[in-house]
Order: structure tokens, then C-alpha cells, then sequence
């Protein structure tokens, strides 16, 4: 039925017009996280997980979290922010498909959400939330040293 066709095209649009604004991440039908939230600024409050390397604004991990990192708490405890977030990362990659994306897993990166991304932070997660990631059977990868 081009009637139905022609909405679900209207939906997907809009959809996609609230990620380039930087909305919150996209949500699934099942309450799953479609994708993270977008930067909405490129100054200097860009910070990038310490885990999983998305990069957000400073407020946006501080209202949503990581969405890749919830057991982080980012969005519960601003001190959490500081401690698992940095500003000190370099370049940025954003990721629409990670599952296909030979640079998402060179990057090691290819089973998070679609979001934007940095190529490496030279920071690693303080010990305290290394153990976090082990309690929750999650990997964490530090930093390479050069």
C-alpha cells in the first residue's frame, strides 16, 4: 500500500532529522539503544568514553551516559563523568553500520552502537571502574603505549 510505504519513508525521515540535530540516541521497539547521541557541539566540551571511546559533550554524558557503558553511571554521578571520560583523544570517526565496518574493527570498536567515535584516547579507565567492566563481563581495552 503506497499510503503506508509513504509513512514509514515520513518516519524514517524524521528519524533521521533528529540524529543530525543531535537528539537523544535513537531507541528500539524493544527499549534498546538504536544509536548514541550525536555531538551537538565541536568545542572544547567533547569528551570521549575511557571504555568504549564515543565521544559527547560534557552534558551529554552527564544527563544520558554512555550508551555503550551504562553500568558506568555517567548519567547518575557527575563525578563519574570526570573519572571516565577525557577530553584528550584524538581524531574522530563517526560509525553508521559498526558490524560492517573494517575501520570500526580495526578500531575495535565494531560492536558498539552507531555514533561518533575517537580513534584513541591515551587515558585509561581508573582501576576502580576496570573492575566495574569485570563485574559486568564486559572487555575493556587500555590505551596502546607507543
Amino acid at each position: 500500500d503506497s499510503t503506508e510505504a509513504n509513512s514509514r519513508r515520513g518516519e524514517e525521515r524524521r528519524r533521521g532529522e533528529a540524529r543530525m540535530r543531535g537528539g537523544g540516541g535513537g531507541m528500539m521497539d524493544d527499549g534498546g539503544v538504536e544509536h548514541a547521541q550525536i555531538p551537538n557541539s565541536f568545542g572544547h566540551e567533547l569528551r570521549a568514553c575511557l571504555r568504549c571511546r564515543l565521544v559527547k559533550t560534557y552534558d551529554q554524558f552527564r544527563e544520558n551516559g554512555c550508551e555503550n557503558c551504562p553500568f558506568l553511571d555517567m548519567d547518575k554521578d557527575r563525578d563519574n563523568v570526570v573519572s571516565c571520560t577525557t577530553a584528550n583523544f584524538t581524531g574522530i570517526i563517526s560509525l553508521m553500520d559498526p558490524n560492517r565496518s573494517w575501520a570500526a574493527r580495526w578500531l575495535r570498536i565494531g560492536r558498539f552502537i552507531p555514533g561518533c567515535y575517537t580513534l584513541a584516547v591515551s587515558e585509561e579507565l581508573p582501576e576502580e571502574y576496570q573492575g566495574m567492566c569485570q563485574d559486568n563481563n564486559v572487555q575493556y581495552f587500555p590505551p596502546k603505549r607507543p
